[in-house]
């Protein structure tokens, strides 16, 4: 079950992936930036605004102004959730961000372990036909 996962990671451009991690991250925080400055408005007045005015308007105008009140109160709702979403994303973007330097880190913590196993077994090889040598008479 391991194996699948191995290829899949061998084939990921690990060095363009490490490369593009701070550009995502400014975006990310770019974007927050950007949302979290437009103005959102009070569902909940609207909410009650709108309530109101189809309780107590029956003409047509006033239900016309109902409706203006219950977009705005629906364009607010979907800020908010924009707002939630793009906070979702810079999060993830400084999880992908610390995720890529832990896997770098294991890369070379995994390259400097097999540079030592392989001079570990040049020694271990090296000693053992040096006693085959060194036992013949």
């Amino acid at each position: 079950m391991a194996i699948p996962w191995l290829s899949l990671l061998n084939t990921v451009p690990w060095s363009e992936v490490i490369r593009n991690a701070p550009k995502l991250a400014d975006a990310a925080g770019k974007l927050w930036k950007t949302v979290a400055r437009r103005p959102a408005a009070s569902a909940a007045l609207a909410n009650a605004t709108t309530e109101a005015l189809i309780t107590n308007a029956p003409d047509p105008a006033a239900l016309s102004d109902a409706r203006i009140v219950a977009l705005e109160a629906s364009v607010a709702e979907l800020d908010q959730q924009m707002l939630a979403s793009s906070e979702l994303i810079r999060a993830l973007v400084e999880q992908n961000s610390a995720l890529i330097a832990a896997i770098e880190t294991h890369r070379r913590q995994r390259i400097w372990l097999i540079t030592l196993a392989g001079s570990a077994l040049i020694v271990a090889v090296g000693a053992m036909a040096f006693a085959i040598l060194a036992g013949r008479p």
